[in-house]
């Protein structure tokens, strides 16, 4: 399994990756492959200013449904299109092609309460 060390992560099995006040957000490789076969991403806050642990939208699984929660503070700017045809893509490349949304940070005091790929592997047992 991959912990990209740039990332950061959530104990809800979220990655980010930080880029100055912009964060590109999806699921771990280890989220994805607890949920199975992804069929369906459904993300409707775009546009809207969202706090910390704020579900985000949700992702359909073959057998379930789970939330998405927001790692830090701010606003949803942007919807990765792709997944709409192609939700596949988090199964496949959860850390690329799979990303899910891109957001404004509203506090970067709060990426300190963020865990970095060591703590992410401890938290899962790897």
């Amino acid at each position: 399994m991959q912990f990209p060390e740039a990332l950061k992560y959530t104990k809800d099995h979220e990655w980010i990756k930080i880029e100055g006040d912009v964060a590109t957000v999806g699921i771990t490789e280890f989220a994805q492959r607890e949920l199975g076969d992804i069929v369906f991403v459904d993300i409707d806050t775009v546009g809207k200013a969202l706090q910390t642990n704020d579900v985000f939208g949700t992702v359909e699984a073959v057998k379930t449904v789970s939330d998405l929660f927001l790692p830090l503070s701010g606003t949803v700017t942007e919807f990765n299109s792709s997944l709409d045809t192609a939700p596949e893509a988090v199964n496949q490349d959860p850390y690329g092609a799979g990303w899910m949304v891109k957001m404004t940070i509203a506090n970067q005091a709060e990426v300190a309460d963020l865990l970095d790929a060591a703590g992410y592997k401890a938290l899962i047992g790897e």
